[in-house]
């Protein structure tokens, strides 16, 4: 952040000023207000090398301030060695409801003095006196605030700026200039709002938070996901329009809610103030932008988006936030995000998340990461699903119709490994692709297995157990070897069932390349190259596979097949392929209810 504006003496700047251009009195007061009404762990330090840029460390627009005073030509180091913490009389920190904070020091000749900064249009209402033309002290009347407000402040929010008022206030033992206040003795200091009252305005800046480069494309892309972005800010509604259209959230021609936390809370809550879901849901679902607003209204947001029935699944709500009052808000989101570099203690450990980098694009690469977790368990699902149907109704019309199962118990063994270990890694580690934003998200309510899903299971269950029980019927027929059907339990075994088993293999590995899609995609190979753990399982399985065959003998109940029976099982495998493109092709909604 940086100041880039500032109106100092009625003198409106957009370039920094030169401190022989103030009236020394004010630059003064203004470069030891700046410094020492700032948290002394807000420091400017200088890069490692001279061409480095200089490194903000702290809060940022307090750094943005100390770098204003430095760009004046002084030091505020000096001026904080001078008076040091210890010497303090009253700090007020910064509370989001005031918008403001305040510093108060002894005076070199008795008093004290207070310095205060914050939200300019909130600070200007406190002001009594403003320094004019060379420095002059004026009252400070209505007409001349909203002069202020309307020619200054608003022009700068417009731009983008965060705009900031420094003022101070002197309290006095003895006679009382007309902007100081005599004392008697220690003044009230718990009494805040008396204390920051009649003020004198020293100057207002503009300060730029530029919008990251890589925020309005993750944010198109979070739009093309099917997420809405909503900016809850303290700054000021002309600022904060102006950086959500900069972002993307906001687009021109957009019939949109831009609204303050004022004017929000007016709108959702009854005579007895108490929220009303019914008034909520009438606003938030047009609501992009809400500024000048508080971590109760952030909170208050939230809530009501949860608790909304207006449509048909709940909203899934993520909340960002790095300051200690956003931990209701981050605590009550189903998604917390807190800054892992800016933000405190309490927002992480409120939060779900914290972003290493507080980069936005981050996020972007959360859900990304998120969808690709859900699509990995669903593909694996649909994959074990449609073996275990497969092998639940061989093993058992096998068993009725032949009084011997065709899959032996340590066939089936080897076809759970497949199943199970080996498939969860070949299918659950694919690496997400920008593809998954193009897709609208999951509903809460919405089953994981998807009716598509279901049609790929059900019909790839029909083709593997055609052919295993063509197989099994007609197979020594067809493929003229003999009969494994009614042999000695004490017989070897065949190649008859022996084929069965290969080609129930064959059909598995072959479908875990469809399994892959789940979204009724016909290039099931799409990709398929980019996750080298998927075909190192693959083909390792079909090694695996042959040797099993030809060398398993007893040990598996197998008898080695000939190049011919090798060919037939890797046909009937290949044909999972062609038919999921069949079965890509029929309608999902010829499903029954029950199914889909």
């Amino acid at each position: 952040m940086t100041v880039v504006q500032s109106y100092i003496c009625e003198k409106l700047c957009k370039v920094l000023p030169r401190l022989n251009d103030i009236p020394k009195h004010v630059a003064n007061l203004i470069t030891q207000g700046i410094s020492v009404n700032s948290a002394y762990t807000s420091n400017i330090l200088p890069g490692a090398n001279p061409e480095d840029l200089p490194t903000q460390v702290g809060n940022k627009t307090e750094c943005a301030l100390l770098g204003f005073v430095q760009g004046l030509g002084v030091k505020y180091q000096k001026i904080r060695d001078e008076i040091t913490e210890d010497k303090f009389t009253r700090v007020y920190t910064f509370n989001s409801v005031r918008k403001s904070m305040g510093t108060v020091i002894p005076r070199p000749d008795g008093g004290y003095r207070l310095y205060s900064k914050g939200a300019s249009e909130i600070m200007l209402k406190k002001c009594a006196f403003i320094y004019g033309h060379d420095g002059v002290l004026e009252k400070f009347t209505r007409d001349m605030q909203e002069r202020l407000i309307r020619e200054v402040i608003e022009p700068m929010a417009c731009d983008g700026l965060r705009t900031i008022s420094v003022a101070y206030r002197d309290f006095v033992p003895g006679p009382a200039a007309a902007n100081e206040v005599h004392i008697d003795g220690e003044p009230d200091w718990d009494d805040e709002e008396g204390i920051m009252s009649n003020l004198t305005c020293l100057c207002v800046v503009g300060i730029e938070d530029p919008v990251r480069p890589e925020v309005p494309d993750a944010i198109r892309k979070c739009q093309r996901a099917g997420i809405t972005v909503r900016m809850v800010t303290g700054d000021n509604v002309n600022t904060a329009r102006s950086i959500a259209t900069k972002c993307g959230i906001l687009k021109p021609n957009d019939d949109f809610l831009i609204l303050e936390g004022r004017e929000f809370n007016r709108r959702i809550r009854d005579s007895n103030g108490d929220v009303q879901q019914h008034l909520l849901d009438k606003v938030w679902p047009r609501l992009r932008v809400l500024a000048r607003s508080s971590p109760t209204d952030k909170y208050t947001l939230v809530k009501g988006i949860i608790d909304s029935s207006i449509s048909d699944s709940r909203e899934v709500v993520a909340v960002t936030g790095d300051g200690t009052n956003d931990g209701p808000a981050l605590k009550k989101a189903d998604v917390g995000f807190a800054m892992g570099i800016a933000g405190t203690d309490v927002a992480k450990e409120a939060s779900d998340i914290i972003l290493t980098d507080d980069n936005f694009s981050s996020i972007v690469k959360a859900v990304m990461w998120g969808r690709n977790v859900y699509d990995s368990i669903a593909k694996f699902l649909q994959f074990q699903l449609t073996v275990n149907v497969v092998a639940v109704v061989v093993a058992f019309i096998g068993a009725c119709a032949v009084q011997d199962s065709p899959l032996k118990a340590v066939q089936m063994l080897w076809v759970n490994l497949i199943m199970d270990t080996l498939a969860s890694l070949a299918l659950a580690t694919e690496l997400p692709t920008p593809d998954l934003l193009l897709r609208k998200p999951y509903g809460r309510t919405k089953p994981l297995i998807s009716p598509i899903m279901m049609k790929n299971i059900l019909g790839q269950a029909f083709y593997q157990l055609i052919i295993i029980f063509g197989l099994l019927f007609a197979g020594d027929w067809i493929l003229d070897i003999e009969s494994g059907r009614g042999q000695d339990l004490n017989a070897g075994p065949t190649q008859h069932f022996t084929i069965i088993f290969n080609a129930f293999v064959m059909m598995i590995m072959f479908n875990e390349i469809n399994a892959r899609k789940i979204h009724g995609q016909r290039n099931v190979v799409e990709g398929i190259f980019t996750n080298p753990i998927f075909y190192t399982i693959w083909i390792g399985t079909m090694i695996s596979q042959v040797v099993i065959i030809q060398y398993g003998k007893m040990a598996f109940s197998t008898k080695a097949l000939s190049l011919d029976q090798w060919l037939w099982c890797v046909f009937f495998g290949l044909g999972t392929l062609v038919w999921g493109q069949v079965i890509t092709t029929v309608p999902t909604k010829i499903l029954p209810k029950c199914l889909s």
